[in-house]
């Protein structure tokens, strides 16, 4: 969260409010235009900063006055239909609309000055690091003022902002990938010649980042950060927080998806004396475990920050890798996950898991004679596309055997799952059955990397306590989100809900059966959700909570979305002063007693959570809260 900043004059904040004020109007009459985002990155950052007080030095206010100076230039040029920043070069600041909230979030350029429009040209993604004071402002005013740490020959430099300091994880993950299609939207960047760097906290994000998404990079070169949770935090196992959280530590934590990054070139680079050579260390040991070795560029003397000539040796690296480009279908695979968020590399997608949280891995090979080998871990469904049409080809998978049929049109792609052996399976009933799959597979957490609409109720409770706790959380979650996640929540009343936003967004509703209609479902006795929610009691299996000082929170699918009930993001203030702890907290259910009040780390005390199963239903078992272990 960024600190609170000093008083700046009245006369600066009256004016400066006046601005902003008469610059939205001017907006507000432009709405058609496409690059609107442009101008209005500039406006947010000097309204932010005017909400949350996010001048640090005097000299601030003069920051603020040349955003708006740049915005009212491009207005007038907006208004005159002229977009001249669009094949500006140098430092270039622009934004985009983000799908998750509507906000307008920013990013940087940097572009040649001998940059040719007509050719397409490799796009190198650059992740900042932590900054708590670089918000919207300072980030802007950066980005046009100050050239950023590299400058490869005939590329173009991206600088997504990642929702400021969030580690590039939840929304700020989403930010780069969102950032980077506007860029490609925008530019005739080469799609094969994309590679992903960062320093510090932006080493970290080029972990995870590179882990997640390897297939869509052709080189990653992580600087300094962290690649996990416990280790980097000196985490003794007698200190290690629930079961669940640990299990939550799957998403960002690198190791566990270190097989993707076998797919493409990696270099790490620490300084010698630098205390986050810990990362490389850790993602060394992950490599060996996988039968390789990382690439580890070892700056002498160094502490936290590269050597000149180390980076210019990464750089080289880099570049023999955009030379190369990317093979988008080679002949060898690898998947590792434990969550269907992340399911995909190349020509391989898990569209099922046996156990979400535990590893699950794909090998894949195109042997010579056209045979396809896979052998898997943790995978129930599978989906291979490796060729334009898969009809006829031989699939052997772990140990069995399955050959596509022969049809008349070309069949690109091969479904298959394994229900007492691998078969062929239909598209459409994956769809239709109620199972964990992708786009619907939780935690919490994960409703909040797409687009969904916050649900307030049109009632009030009946139970002063709880409405008093509904209201606290659904006000928390606005205000952390605007602070933290730089963005607006969408918000209406359950009442003012149209079909069109039930077939577009996520739902997170607030309330109870009694002042939600969204919530009404889970007190009738037919309910198809598997907790129910009277005014008497919240029962959750055989386990029952007196609804008097209990709140159910989850997550499950409603049609092709999610409904979310009384949770906004799971992890709090008290986990922002490392990025490493700003992680997923709650599974996909829980019971909060909140006669225990809300806090920086945690809504209320757990009484119970865990995860649905593959088929959104309670497994059957009850683990303590707060056990270390899973074991019941």
């Amino acid at each position: 969260m960024p600190p609170v900043g000093i008083d700046i004059p009245q006369a600066d904040r009256d004016r400066l409010t006046a601005d902003v004020g008469v610059l939205k109007d001017e907006l507000s009459t432009l709405r058609e235009h496409m690059r609107l985002a442009d101008v209005e990155v500039y406006v947010k950052a000097v309204d932010y900063a005017l909400i949350h007080n996010e001048f640090y030095n005097a000299k601030d206010v003069q920051k603020a006055d040349r955003l708006l100076s740049t915005a009212k230039e491009r207005v007038a040029e907006l208004k005159a239909m002229k977009t001249p920043w669009h094949r500006q070069q140098g430092l270039v600041v622009r934004g985009y609309r983000s799908h998750i909230d509507d906000s307008v979030q920013p990013y940087g350029l940097e572009i040649p000055a001998d940059i040719d429009f007509k050719k397409r040209v490799p796009l190198y993604i650059w992740l900042h690091g932590r900054g708590d004071t670089a918000t919207d402002l300072h980030f802007i005013d950066q980005r046009q003022t100050k050239p950023g740490q590299i400058h490869p020959v005939g590329a173009i430099v991206l600088h997504p902002f990642g929702r400021q300091c969030v580690g590039y994880k939840s929304a700020g993950e989403i930010d780069v990938w969102e950032a980077a299609f506007d860029v490609l939207q925008n530019y005739p960047i080469d799609v094969n010649r994309i590679v992903l760097m960062g320093f510090s906290m932006g080493g970290a994000g080029a972990w995870h980042l590179g882990a997640h998404y390897a297939d869509s990079l052709v080189a990653i070169s992580p600087g300094a950060g962290f690649a996990e949770t416990a280790r980097y935090n000196n985490l003794q196992p007698e200190a290690y927080p629930p079961w669940y959280e640990q299990r939550l530590w799957g998403q960002y934590d690198v190791p566990d998806y270190a097989r993707n990054l076998l797919n493409v070139p990696v270099v790490a680079y620490s300084g010698e004396l630098d205390k986050q050579i810990q990362a490389a260390h850790v993602m060394e040991e992950a490599y060996r475990e996988n039968g390789r070795e990382l690439p580890h560029i070892i700056g002498p003397g160094m502490g936290h920050k590269y050597h000149p000539d180390s980076l210019k040796e990464l750089l080289s690296k880099m570049a023999d890798a955009v030379e190369d480009g990317l093979n988008r279908t080679p002949t060898k695979v690898s998947l590792q996950t434990r969550t269907l968020r992340y399911n995909k590399m190349f020509w391989v997608q898990a569209r099922g898991l046996q156990e979400h949280w535990l590893d699950a891995r794909v090998d894949a090979e195109i042997l010579e004679d056209g045979r396809i080998h896979v052998t898997t871990k943790n995978i129930s469904e599978l989906c291979l596309t490796p060729h334009k049409n898969m009809a006829g080809v031989t699939i052997e998978l772990d140990g069995e055997t399955v050959v596509v049929p022969k049809t008349e049109l070309p069949n690109p792609v091969a479904d298959l799952k394994r229900d007492g052996k691998w078969q062929l399976s239909d598209l459409q009933e994956y769809r239709d059955d109620l199972q964990k799959r992708i786009g619907l597979h939780g935690p919490i957490d994960d409703a909040f990397m797409e687009p969904f609409l916050v649900v307030t109720p049109s009632g009030k409770s009946t139970n002063a306590e709880l409405q008093q706790w509904i209201e606290f959380e659904q006000q928390h979650f606005i205000d952390r989100w605007r602070a933290l996640m730089r963005g607006e929540l969408r918000i209406k009343q359950d009442i003012n809900v149209t079909e069109e936003d039930l077939l577009t967004y996520h739902l997170v509703a607030w309330g109870t059966p009694e002042t939600n209609v969204f919530l009404r479902e889970l007190a009738e006795s037919d309910s198809t959700s598997p907790i129910r929610w009277t005014n008497e009691t919240v029962q959750v299996g055989t386990q029952s909570f007196d609804a008097k000082h209990h709140v159910p929170v989850f997550i499950y699918p409603r049609g092709e979305r999610y409904l979310v009930v009384n949770s906004g993001l799971t992890f709090r203030e008290g986990h922002d002063r490392t990025n490493s702890l700003q992680n997923p907290k709650l599974p996909d259910w829980a019971v909060i007693d909140i006669r225990q009040p809300p806090n920086d780390v945690t809504p209320g005390k757990v009484v119970a959570a865990d995860f649905f199963d593959e088929r959104w239903q309670l497994k059957k078992r009850i683990i303590a809260p707060e056990s270390q272990s899973e074991t019941p």
